[in-house]
């Protein structure tokens, strides 16, 4: 239960080695529950941006009516059809990178380099995080051919289909015709990676037990990598266990985050976490309204990201606290295993296996409710409209 779980939540939490535990129809069986679930949660949240738009009408002045636009003048029909496409070209053309680089370099024979790339391709860009070596990606830790096709396989799943709709809609004026959500989210996105790269490389330079043994290109690379799986894709390309505390929480804070709205990623998604830093900045101004770029956020939208950030919050310190009682582990690991979990992540400090059962049904109940919870969340407040006939006096509470 708790392999179909994480498959199909295209988490990547294991209690046991996917490589060597299951047999070959047990492997794909995982491989077709994350096809289906990363597919499916891109499909649904595609199309629930498409009603939120409709429904909201062109006076709304929300990021998700914004962004269905480009959706509009579709059926819900091409748009699925438009995401199976997707889907399937960047899978195959990863596939056949990753099965090249395993046959001449590594030496498999065909039929196992082929079967490994697809495993692997399908798991990148589901952001599933589930691989068929007990080290990960360890082995390839400084193999360009290796980590980068797996990287950008997670980027672009991470993304959202939405967000490539656009740049594929604007290819000839990039940037300038984008929409406010698709800018926020590849922007807020570059940073994070870019951000997650260097601290990483600072905080690990010289751990011995990670990147202190590799060459300074290698070392780059594998900061690169993990601060992009961070978001959240789950492969590791260096034993997560031998991090520095300081690591584990920059870890925490970009699964945390994860990736963009209908996408293959999880956690609070980039674009919540830009508005409640927009909210920030507005109110460190004085500004009496929130804009972002050349738009101004609705009360509404604001109260939106606030209640999925607040509540995603809230189930990570609950589940961490139960765990703690449940777990003899220190609370840096635990913490990281249930962010990892909600945020639908995968990367573990090597104590998955020896969680309780009690402790275990938390994870899969952390697994399936970080994968539909901010997706059902979001949609169900931006469908949801109840006007007052009345308004009571305002008044001001102290706050600090």
């Amino acid at each position: 239960m708790f392999t179909a779980t994480s498959a199909t939540c295209v988490t990547g939490l294991v209690t046991v080695d996917t490589g060597t535990h299951w047999s070959t129809f047990g492997e794909l069986v995982i491989l077709g529950l994350i096809q289906v679930g990363g597919l499916g949660v891109m499909s649904v949240a595609t199309l629930l941006v498409m009603l939120i738009g409709r429904r909201l009408g062109a006076s709304a002045g929300v990021l998700t009516q914004a962004e269905a636009r480009s959706f509009t003048a579709r059926t819900p029909g091409q748009v699925l059809v438009g995401v199976l496409r997707f889907t399937l070209a960047v899978e195959v053309a990863t596939a056949l990178v990753l099965t090249a680089r395993l046959r001449i370099t590594y030496h498999e024979d065909w039929g196992g380099a082929l079967y490994s790339g697809i495993f692997h391709a399908i798991s990148a860009f589901n952001n599933a995080g589930f691989g068929l070596l007990p080290d990960s990606a360890v082995q390839g830790a400084e193999d360009p051919w290796m980590c980068v096709p797996l990287m950008l396989s997670v980027m672009v799943g991470g993304l959202g289909f939405p967000v490539w709709w656009e740049l594929f809609r604007h290819w000839r004026e990039p940037y300038r015709r984008w929409t406010i959500h698709a800018t926020i989210t590849i922007w807020g996105s570059i940073a994070l990676w870019i951000g997650g790269t260097v601290l990483l490389a600072a905080f690990e330079w010289d751990n011995e037990q990670t990147l202190g043994p590799m060459g300074t290109g290698g070392k780059w690379l594998a900061a690169a990598f993990q601060s992009v799986v961070a978001r959240t894709a789950g492969f590791n390309s260096v034993d997560i266990g031998a991090l520095h505390q300081e690591s584990l929480l920059l870890l925490d804070g970009l699964m945390f985050i994860g990736g963009g709205s209908a996408g293959t990623a999880g956690g609070i998604k980039v674009a919540t976490f830009a508005i409640l830093g927009f909210v920030i900045w507005a109110e460190l101004r004085g500004e009496p309204t929130v804009r972002v770029l050349t738009r101004r956020l609705s009360a509404a939208n604001l109260r939106q990201a606030l209640t999925v950030a607040l509540l995603g919050t809230g189930l990570v310190v609950a589940a961490t606290g139960a765990l703690c009682v449940l777990t003899p582990f220190r609370l840096d690991a635990v913490l990281f295993e249930a962010v990892s979990a909600f945020a639908t992540v995968g990367m573990s400090t090597g104590i998955t296996a020896d969680v309780p059962p009690t402790g275990q049904l938390i994870l899969i109940a952390l697994m399936f409710l970080g994968r539909l919870g901010p997706i059902t969340l979001g949609a169900a407040l931006a469908l949801r409209n109840r006007p007052r006939r009345f308004e009571v006096p305002e008044e001001r509470i102290l706050v600090g």
